[in-house]
């Protein structure tokens, strides 16, 4: 069997961007990032798309004080470097907030970290001038 020397470097080529797609240029990981849009964008998803959560990564008693209308509880603190039990599809669409934006960018960060490749901060409810419940 004879396969020329441009089909083996077609082939190469695509093998070794396989390869660099999930590595930077000097072969390390490329770690996971979360997005950052602003509240009109995350109004806009929540209005027009289906399939994401909201998380609201504060605590109980901030929750249970007002939060964006269907927003699931998860604490930023509950967040560790463990699977979660709550979120098992880690390509779903996240949008994440608490009071100020703080805590949100931690929270991001550490379910980019775990893997979630579909994260978005959005910052505080302090600056949402949309329903609250």
């Amino acid at each position: 069997m004879r396969i020329s020397i441009r089909v083996l470097s077609a082939l190469s080529a695509l093998f070794m961007g396989t390869i660099l797609s999930s590595c930077g240029s000097d072969g390390k990981q490329i770690k996971n990032e979360y997005k950052q849009i602003t509240v009109e964008e995350a109004k806009r998803i929540m209005d027009e798309e289906s399939g994401f959560v909201i998380l609201d990564v504060r605590r109980q008693d901030e929750y249970d004080s007002g939060h964006i209308p269907g927003a699931v509880l998860l604490t930023n603190e509950s967040i560790g470097s463990g699977e979660i039990p709550a979120l098992p599809d880690k390509s779903q669409k996240m949008l994440v907030y608490c009071r100020s934006g703080n805590r949100s960018k931690q929270a991001a960060n550490k379910l980019a970290d775990l893997g979630y490749t579909n994260v978005y901060e959005f910052g505080g409810i302090n600056d949402w001038p949309y329903e609250i419940e």
